[in-house]
C-alpha cells in the first residue's frame, strides 16, 4: 500500500494517518446536540422545566420521538427541583443510574443512594418472594419521604415502590419512572401514570427507558441545561 499523501511521524518514522474530521469542543458538541433536539422534537406542550428535562432525556438516548411518550404530573419538575434544593437524597434502583448523575450539578451535595448490592437484599428478596431490585426498595423506607426516586432498570422496583406506598410507606417528592424491557416495563409505568398515589411523577410510556435516561432526568432536575445557558 502506497504511503502517498501521508506525512511521517518524526519520532517513529511511521506514516501518520490524516486526522478524522469531527467536532472536538465539548461546549460546541452540547450546543449542537441540544439545538438538534429542540429543532426536531415536539416540545411545545412542555413548560420550560419539562422542556429542559425532555431535551436532556432525548439527548441521552438519541430518539426525539420519546418526547411524545413522556407522561408527567403538573408539578413534577418543580417538586423534584425543590426537593434537590432542600437537600433530599436521590434513590436509584441500580448503580448505573447513580453513576450517570452529574455530581457537580446537584445543588445541595445531595446523597445518591443505591441499595441493590446491600448484603440484606438477597435474603430479603427470598423472604418477600420478589426480585433483588424490589427487595432493595424496601431499604429506602426510612428516608423515602420527600426524596427523589430514579428508576431506570427494573420494572419490579417501580411496581414494588407503588405497592409499598399503597401499604403506607412515605411518599417521595417525585418518582422518575424509566424502567426498560419487555416484561413489566410498560405496565409498571402505565400503573404509575394512571394511579400516581398523589405523588408527582415523570415516566416514559412503553418498553423504552434505561439508566442513562433516568440519570438524565435527575440531571435536568438538578440543573436544567447549563451547557447552553452560559
Amino acid at each position: 500500500m502506497s504511503g502517498e499523501g501521508r506525512s511521517s511521524d518524526p519520532k517513529t518514522g511511521h506514516s501518520a494517518r490524516p486526522a478524522l474530521r469531527y467536532e472536538r469542543a465539548p461546549a460546541e458538541i452540547y450546543a449542537q446536540s441540544f439545538a438538534t433536539v429542540q429543532k426536531e422534537a415536539r416540545l411545545d406542550r412542555f413548560d420550560a422545566g419539562m422542556a429542559a428535562l425532555a431535551t436532556r432525556v432525548i439527548h441521552a438516548c438519541g430518539m426525539v420521538e420519546i418526547a411524545d411518550r413522556l407522561a408527567y404530573s403538573a408539578r413534577a419538575y418543580e417538586a423534584g427541583r425543590e426537593a434537590l434544593l432542600n437537600g433530599a437524597p436521590v434513590f436509584c434502583d441500580c448503580e448505573m443510574v447513580g453513576a450517570g448523575i452529574i455530581r457537580r450539578y446537584l445543588p445541595s451535595e445531595n446523597e445518591i443512594i443505591v441499595t441493590l448490592n446491600d448484603e440484606r437484599v438477597i435474603p430479603l428478596a427470598s423472604e418477600i418472594g420478589n426480585t433483588r431490585s424490589a427487595a432493595a426498595v424496601e431499604l429506602w423506607a426510612e428516608r423515602l419521604e420527600g426524596a427523589v426516586v430514579a428508576i431506570g432498570n427494573a420494572p419490579t422496583a417501580l411496581f414494588h415502590l407503588l405497592e409499598l406506598i399503597d401499604q403506607g410507606a412515605p411518599k417521595p417528592a417525585v418518582i422518575l419512572g424509566f424502567p426498560v424491557g419487555f416484561v413489566g416495563a410498560a405496565e409498571s409505568k402505565a400503573e404509575l401514570a394512571a394511579r400516581p398515589r398523589s405523588c408527582e411523577f415523570i415516566a416514559l410510556r412503553g418498553r423504552r427507558g434505561g439508566s442513562a435516561i433516568a440519570s438524565a432526568a435527575v440531571n435536568a432536575l438538578a440543573a436544567g441545561l447549563p451547557e447552553i445557558s452560559k
